[in-house]
């Protein structure tokens, strides 16, 4: 099977196979087709912590994503710092981390509430939205906008297209491919870069420009992996948490009377919502993972909705528990790689929860939700429900 076919993941039914896939600790290779040289896939936990361990024998300076190997390199490889390794890594996150801590990311906390707000008083007026589309991309792109530097008049735009330079395979963004949505953020973000170069701001932008050691060329990739990274996966995660709350219609009643509680939702809705799919590593020696001898330079892909349904770390995987705990998930990677932005995810699903139990007793789902032909995220094409207010 070439698990790098986006037509698998168009339904639920991939849920049940991760599921099967994990609990059996398994390892499938798939043949050249969506990868011009094919790869292997993990899909336990252990297996997948196994393959991003920074002590394991893998790297990501060919690619992060299926159709990257050895032979067919990333061609941001050792500039973005999704795919550095070693002390460029290290240099990098410490240059960018502090933008989008947890400190950061606090300070942020009351701009990231308004927004929530504003965000609930238009689904008061239109209750027919699609969430997916009219709530899910907005609060992520407020937030990592407001640390880019990005002015509010041009956020709409580059929403638009981190949508097509996630969800290039579905045929919502026909229009354009994941490609040239990739050079129109570029282009964007050239022009910030001659702006900030004039006027410097306390923007990330700003902290980039000014940093030595770090070319024009960087702090564009670097700008576009912020951008896409911080919007794209938690806005799947933003629309899933209205989707979470359907399938257990008196969680919104349970945190209005225990607020407490909200810590333990956030972690259990960005584990059922899973929106990273898969990260791909390449082998630097010959190695085995889950007894399955894999040769040097041979491409790895971790799946990580399939590890957060592993049956064997999770009890009823398949269901949202709102109180679920421990609830060790990889929705954020593991090891070196552990995404930046976690933080910022929280605490927008924080707000998000705290301001929707404040205002709405329940949320019901009216339709079934549709899913994207993707396989970089795990993602809403549509989601439609009815908010009861309070």
């Amino acid at each position: 099977m070439d698990y790098g076919n986006p037509d698998l993941y168009t339904t639920a039914e991939r849920l049940e196979r991760w599921r099967g896939l994990a609990g059996e600790d398994r390892v499938e290779w798939s043949e050249p087709g969506s990868s011009p040289n094919g790869f292997w896939s993990v899909f336990s936990q252990a297996a997948c912590r196994e393959v991003l361990s920074p002590v394991a024998p893998f790297t990501s300076e060919y690619g992060m994503m299926i159709g990257f190997d050895r032979a067919n390199p990333d061609r941001s490889a050792k500039d973005m710092l999704v795919v550095t390794d070693g002390d460029r890594h290290t240099w990098l996150r410490r240059l960018i981390g502090p933008l989008m801590s947890r400190t950061a990311a606090g300070s942020l906390r009351k701009y990231i509430e308004g927004e929530v707000r504003v965000l609930l008083e238009r689904l008061r007026e239109d209750p027919d939205a699609n969430i997916a589309t009219a709530v899910g991309p907005y609060l992520p792109a407020a937030a990592v906008c407001e640390i880019l530097g990005v002015p509010d008049a041009d956020r709409a735009h580059l929403i638009g297209l981190t949508n097509h330079a996630f969800g290039g395979e579905d045929d919502l963004f026909a229009d354009k491919t994941p490609r040239q949505a990739h050079t129109e953020i570029l282009a964007y973000f050239y022009d910030l870069i001659e702006e900030r170069q004039l006027r410097r701001g306390d923007d990330l932008v700003s902290v980039l420009v000014a940093e030595d050691g770090i070319s024009p060329d960087e702090v564009l990739l670097n700008c576009d992996n912020v951008l896409i990274g911080g919007n794209e996966t938690t806005r799947h995660a933003i629309t899933g948490c209205f989707h979470a709350l359907g399938t257990v219609p008196e969680t919104l009643d349970v945190l209005h009377g225990d607020p407490d509680a909200i810590g333990l939702a956030v972690e259990e809705i960005i584990r059922w919502t899973s929106p990273a799919m898969h990260v791909l590593r390449v082998a630097t020696a010959d190695v085995t993972v889950a007894g399955q001898e894999i040769a040097a330079g041979a491409p790895v892909v971790a799946w990580l909705p399939a590890a957060n349904q592993d049956p064997n770390v999770f009890d009823r995987p398949g269901d949202f528990i709102a109180d679920r705990s421990p609830n060790r998930h990889l929705a954020f990677g593991h090891g070196t790689h552990h995404c930046l932005g976690a933080a910022l995810a929280r605490i927008e699903l924080e707000a998000l929860l705290q301001v929707l139990a404040e205002q709405a007793r329940e949320v019901e789902l009216t339709q079934d939700p549709e899913w994207l032909r993707a396989i970089v995220v795990q993602g809403y094409r549509s989601l439609r429900t009815a908010v009861r207010w309070r």
